[in-house]
C-alpha cells in the first residue's frame, strides 16, 4: 500500500483513486506513459474535433472501473477471490499497453495484432512493466498476460477484462462518449456495478438490473454506428491506409522515402523490435507524414496533403447489385488520373453487439452469454430471452459497405 493515496482528476469517473504501490509503479514505467501519447480513437477527431483523448485515460479508467467492481463484491462478501483483486486491476491497466498508432490501420503494416505485442511487453524481461510485475511476484507477469489473452484458468478473473461487460466497455463507451460530446455512449455505471456479481464463475446481473443492462447494450450499438463506424472518420482511416501502403511499396521498389525515425526502417522493413515498437506513437508518424507531404513521390505526397489538411474522399455505399461495380470505379479512376491501388477502396463495417447462446435456457457453460441472476437466486436466465432490445441487438449482423475515392473522380457511370 502506498503511504498516501493517488488521484488522478478524471472527466468520466470523476477520481481515480490509486492506493496500491504495485498499480502505481505500473503507471510510471515508460510502457504506460508512452500511450498518453498514442489517440484512444485513432481518425475519429477528423468527425469529432473532441475525440483527442488518449489510451493512458482509457487504461486509467479502466483500472478505475475493475476497482470499484472488486470493491463492491467485497462489500456484499460475494463469491469473489480477494487473492485475485491486483491481479485483475493490473491486467486492466495494461490491456491496452501494446496499442500502436492508429493502431488497426498500422496492423495491417506490422502484420501483427497488438494483442501480440501486449504479451510481448508484458513477458519481456527488458521493459519496465515486466520488472514491476516480476518484483511484485515471480510468476505475476506470466499471470497477467494469461488474464488479457484469456488463458487464464479463472475464468471469472478473466471476465472483468474481457467479456460482455467488462471493464474495458464500460470504460471506453462513456469515455468516448464523453469526449467527442455525443450522448448515445452514457449509462448508469454505478448502478450496473450494484447489480454484477460474480456466480458459479461467471459474472452475472441481478434481473431487477435488466433495464440498466439493456441502456449499456443500446449505448454500445449506437456509438458503434454513430462514432467508430462515421464514414467520415473511416475515410481518413482509408487514406492512412494509402500512405501506409505507398511508403511500403515504394520501399519495396527500393525507393523509399525518407524515415524521419529510426523505428519507422523496422516498421516498413518488417523487422520491428520490441524497442522501435516502443518509439513508435502518433507524433512519430505524423512528423514523418509532414515531411512526405513534400515527397518528390506525387503520389504520397498528395495522400499526405490530403491526410493532414482533411482533404477527405468522398464515398457511396457500395451496389452489391452490380458484381461488376468495382472494376467499373477503378476505370473510371484511373482514367482520371487516379491510381485505383491508392485511391479507390471498400471499406466494410459492422460487429456483433451482444454475442449469445441459442441454446437450451439451462446451459451455463457458454461465456459469451449475459445471464440474469433470478430475485429467488435459484436459476439464470440468458439475457436476450427476457429483453427484447438486446434480442434484437443480438441478432443484428448488419454490415455497410461504402466505396471511397476522390471527391474529384466524376464518378457516374
Amino acid at each position: 500500500m502506498l503511504n498516501e493515496e493517488k488521484v488522478f482528476k478524471d472527466p468520466v469517473h470523476g477520481y481515480i483513486y490509486v492506493n496500491d504501490s504495485l498499480i502505481w509503479d505500473l503507471i510510471n514505467t515508460r510502457e504506460m506513459q508512452r500511450l498518453r501519447r498514442i489517440r484512444q480513437l485513432g481518425t475519429s477527431y477528423v468527425t469529432y474535433p473532441g475525440g483527442e483523448h488518449s489510451r493512458f485515460s482509457h487504461s486509467l479508467g479502466v483500472y478505475e472501473v475493475i476497482r470499484q467492481i472488486v470493491q463492491a463484491f467485497s462489500r456484499n462478501a460475494y463469491e469473489w477471490p480477494l487473492e485475485y483483486n491486483q491481479l485483475v486491476m493490473a491486467a486492466g491497466l495494461l490491456h491496452d499497453i501494446g496499442h500502436a498508432p492508429f493502431s488497426h490501420a498500422l496492423e495491417k503494416v506490422i502484420g501483427l495484432r497488438h494483442e501480440v505485442w501486449t504479451e510481448r511487453i508484458i513477458l519481456n524481461p527488458s521493459t519496465e512493466v515486466h520488472q514491476v510485475l516480476k518484483q511484485f511476484q515471480q510468476q505475476f507477469p506470466f499471470d497477467v498476460a494469461a488474464v488479457i489473452n484469456k488463458t487464464h484458468p479463472q475464468k471469472l478473473v478473466v471476465s472483468l477484462v474481457s467479456g460482455q461487460l467488462d471493464a474495458d466497455r464500460l470504460d471506453y463507451l462513456m469515455r468516448d462518449s464523453v469526449s467527442t460530446g455525443v450522448d448515445y455512449g452514457k449509462f448508469d455505471l454505478a448502478r450496473i456495478i450494484r447489480v454484477m456479481r460474480p456466480l458459479d464463475g461467471r459474472i452475472v446481473v441481478k434481473r431487477s438490473g435488466l433495464h440498466t443492462v439493456e441502456a449499456y447494450l443500446l449505448a454500445r450499438y449506437f456509438m458503434y454506428w454513430q462514432v467508430y463506424f462515421h464514414p467520415v472518420s473511416r475515410s481518413a482511416e482509408v487514406i492512412l491506409k494509402a500512405i501506409l501502403k505507398r511508403v511500403k511499396d515504394l520501399v519495396a521498389q527500393g525507393q523509399g522515402p525518407e524515415m524521419t525515425h529510426p523505428a519507422l526502417n523496422g516498421l516498413f522493413l518488417g523487422a520491428l523490435d520490441l524497442e522501435s515498437y516502443f518509439a513508435l506513437d502518433d507524433t512519430v508518424l505524423f512528423n514523418a507524414f509532414n515531411v512526405w507531404q513534400h515527397s518528390p513521390d506525387p503520389i504520397l505526397r498528395d495522400l499526405c496533403c490530403r491526410f493532414l489538411d482533411r482533404r477527405l474522399f468522398t464515398y457511396m455505399e457500395y451496389p452489391d447489385q452490380d458484381p461488376d461495380f468495382y472494376e467499373k470505379m477503378s476505370v473510371k479512376v484511373k482514367s482520371q488520373g487516379y491510381d485505383p491501388a491508392y485511391y479507390l477502396a471498400v471499406d466494410e463495417t459492422g460487429t456483433v453487439y451482444y454475442d449469445y447462446y441459442l441454446g437450451a435456457e439451462d446451459d451455463k457453460d457458454k461465456d459469451s452469454a449475459l445471464f440474469l441472476w433470478d430475485d429467488d437466486g435459484k436459476r439464470l436466465i440468458e439475457m436476450s430471452r427476457l429483453s427484447k432490445p438486446v434480442n434484437a441487438i443480438a441478432r443484428e449482423r448488419q454490415a455497410v459497405r461504402r466505396i471511397y475515392f476522390p471527391r474529384e473522380v466524376q464518378w457516374n457511370i
